[in-house]
């Protein structure tokens, strides 16, 4: 055993294990905890997928900016005087400070607090102080900006971006996921609006927990969530996440959406007042789509790598009715065994006031900072994590084999990609895998 272990410490050899194991759905539990490998995300996933960064709605006015990451890359999400969207390495040309400091607000300029270069919210370098007795005429202030982020684009509202100049068109990559992203950001002619500021929080865990998470597992809800159908937070049915559907949409992305238990009577379209049951039914591109949001009341997913989306009907307390909410989630890697979990409030813009408060309340409640939900999450993924550390980890592995067996893809399944009859299973976490490893081996 002691040569084993010793024979299984390299980054290389880790992956190409995971290559041959994930064939079969077994998953080497050291990639969840190990400094070499997330050196190697950085560089290799991080540094060439596309990122979640904003929704437009978080900057609607000329100046208006929030300063966002990739992995430990900050940057500026601004509107420009113009009203374009601009998205600056925030990291001054001279000595390399942050310009920006704040996270979020309102500007004409940004100024570097170490000497006072000063850009423009294009990113134009426009003020050197004593910039002639400092450089003459010779300082060509035109090739001295705020570096733009290379790839960037809007899908629906969300600020995507990537640090590779040959990623593919943001619809390329998003792919059959597009179709599934409609679902929540399509239910009005006004669209979504961000309420409020993100979330922060930081959890002793790895970023890929998070999004494995919520880009398939509906299994973990019988046990971590039980309290939540014994307080009445959730359908009576302990095993209420099972009747669904389970969709790999390609490019590593997928989700899953949740029905109504057998015998159980649950509203249509997640629960959502008529008026915007009214306008989703106009705004949606296909009458397919309408027909599979009629049966959903919980939709849970992942875009690859890092970008999460909850979709649920839920009560806040067992005094209160299920209630739906929206939330956007980023997991931020800061370390193998850290993530800066970055959560939104989201909800229609032209939605009744009334419903907006009632369903931020009841993202609060369950699934903000301190929510219930919340919390049992997070423990799970700490513990994870803390066991992916030791050496032992370098030879055991994890069971990913959920549906691989016994599962038939739905060929009644109106929307794209592969669709199975049951949201208990593992197509989506093999998938997200698999496309983790093509990344990490530069395969793509």
């Amino acid at each position: 055993m002691v040569t084993e272990i010793q024979q299984m410490g390299s980054s290389q050899r880790l992956l190409e294990r995971a290559q041959s194991s994930i064939r079969d759905g077994r998953v080497p539990a050291k990639i969840y905890n190990d400094p070499e490998i997330f050196e190697l995300e950085k560089e290799r996933i991080f540094a060439r997928a596309y990122i979640y960064l904003a929704h437009e709605s978080e900057i609607p006015d000329i100046g208006d900016y929030v300063v966002r990451y990739i992995a430990d890359d900050s940057f500026i999400v601004v509107r420009d005087a113009q009203r374009k969207i601009q998205i600056l390495f925030n990291c001054c040309g001279h000595r390399g400070m942050q310009v920006c400091r704040a996270e979020m607000g309102n500007a004409t300029h940004f100024r570097c607090p170490y000497h006072g270069w000063t850009f423009k919210t294009t990113g134009a370098l426009v003020g050197v102080p004593a910039a002639k007795e400092a450089y003459g005429d010779k300082l060509d202030k035109a090739k001295w900006g705020l570096r733009p982020v290379p790839r960037w684009d809007v899908y629906n509202g969300m600020i995507f971006a990537s640090l590779d100049e040959n990623a593919p068109p943001l619809t390329e990559y998003l792919g059959d996921m597009t179709w599934y992203l409609d679902l929540v950001t399509k239910r009005s002619e006004a669209g979504l609006e961000v309420v409020g500021a993100p979330h922060r929080w930081i959890v002793d865990a790895n970023w890929k927990l998070g999004a494995d998470n919520f880009i398939g597992d509906a299994y973990h809800t019988l046990m971590t969530h039980h309290s939540a159908v014994d307080l009445k937070l959730a359908p009576g049915d302990p095993k209420f996440a099972m009747y669904g559907v389970h969709v790999h949409a390609g490019n590593g992305h997928g989700l899953g959406m949740i029905s109504a238990p057998p015998g159980m009577e649950l509203p249509p379209f997640w629960g959502y007042p008529e008026e915007m049951v009214q306008s989703l039914q106009r705004s949606y591109p296909t009458p397919e789509q309408v027909a599979v949001a009629r049966r959903i009341n919980f939709l849970h997913g992942t875009v690859f790598p890092n970008f999460s989306v909850l979709n649920v009907m839920i009560a806040k307390d067992h005094r209160s009715a299920p209630t739906p909410m929206l939330t956007f989630r980023v997991w931020r890697p800061v370390g193998p065994d850290r993530t800066e979990v970055w959560s939104w409030f989201l909800v229609e813009r032209d939605a009744p006031e009334w419903f907006k408060e009632r369903s931020y309340q009841t993202y609060v409640h369950t699934f903000g900072t301190s929510g219930v939900f919340e919390q049992d999450d997070t423990e799970n993924w700490r513990s994870i994590t803390r066991m992916a550390k030791g050496l032992m980890a370098r030879v055991h592995e994890l069971n990913y084999q959920m549906g691989m067996d016994h599962l038939s893809l739905d060929p009644t399944w109106p929307g794209p990609g592969e669709a199975y009859p049951l949201d208990y299973a593992e197509a989506n976490q093999r998938a997200f895998i698999r496309q983790w490893l093509q990344y990490m081996m530069n395969e793509i």
